[in-house]
């Protein structure tokens, strides 16, 4: 497909930096639109896929990475362009489904964790979680789609998310390896490809086993992960 006709599909299907630039009235979620230009850099270095524009590996790949932007950064779900909002329905591993309205006050990474030994989604806010793990990949967690299964109206392909582990997660100790999730989803789209239901199946176990494979960090470590301790050292002394 030509550029020419991939400018010719509907906005959220192209590039996400296109659905921002056209987000012109968007509710942002920070005040302002959000900025890819680093992820990108990640994406073209570290992508192990590169999908011809206009194809349907690219159209699936440009789709969830707008839905996943405006989940984060839209604060408004009615402004959501990627999704039939009163439709849209998404799960992790057959559990509970989430519309819209409860996945934008939940945030993503609570819908994928779930609550289990080492994280508790019921517990975190989406402030919270969002922190957690843009702490643990301070470089990102960049997404890709490996392949495409099935096209529209039922999508299903596989996917891969991955972040240098180079910070704590929790209290746990970085391990400075590449943390990889390999997993496999079902899009149910229109005509017009927006999304009305979204089910993900990953191994959320075997990530969490990798970000707490460096064992607990020393209490001294923890309390100097804190960025205002050396604030409050002075304030004592004072």
């Amino acid at each position: 497909m030509s550029a020419t006709q991939s400018n010719s599909l509907p906005l959220w299907v192209q590039d996400r930096d296109k659905v921002i630039e056209g987000s012109t009235d968007a509710q942002w979620r920070y005040q302002t639109p959000p900025d890819y230009s680093r992820s990108n850099e990640n994406l073209a270095k570290e992508s192990t896929t590169h999908h011809l524009e206009g194809s349907l590996e690219a159209i699936v790949q440009n789709l969830v990475r707008t839905f996943e932007m405006e989940v984060s950064f839209k604060s408004n779900p009615q402004q959501w362009l990627s999704v039939v909002n009163d439709k849209f329905r998404v799960s992790t591993n057959g559990g509970q489904e989430y519309t819209a309205t409860e996945l934008s006050a939940k945030g993503t990474y609570n819908l994928f964790m779930a609550d289990s030994e080492h994280y508790q989604a019921s517990a975190e806010s989406f402030e919270s979680s969002h922190q957690i793990f843009h702490s643990t990949f301070p470089q990102g967690f960049p997404w890709e789609v490996l392949e495409v299964y099935s096209g529209p109206p039922t999508v299903t392909f596989k996917w891969r998310h991955w972040g240098h582990f180079q910070g704590a997660y929790k209290d746990y100790a970085p391990t400075g390896e590449t943390v990889e999730i390999i997993g496999i989803s079902v899009a149910r789209v229109t005509d017009d490809l927006r999304i009305t239901s979204l089910e993900h199946y990953f191994d959320n176990t075997l990530f969490l086993d990798k970000l707490t494979a460096g064992g607990k960090l020393p209490s001294s470590n923890k309390a100097s992960t804190c960025p205002f301790s050396s604030w409050f050292k002075k304030v004592k002394k004072s």
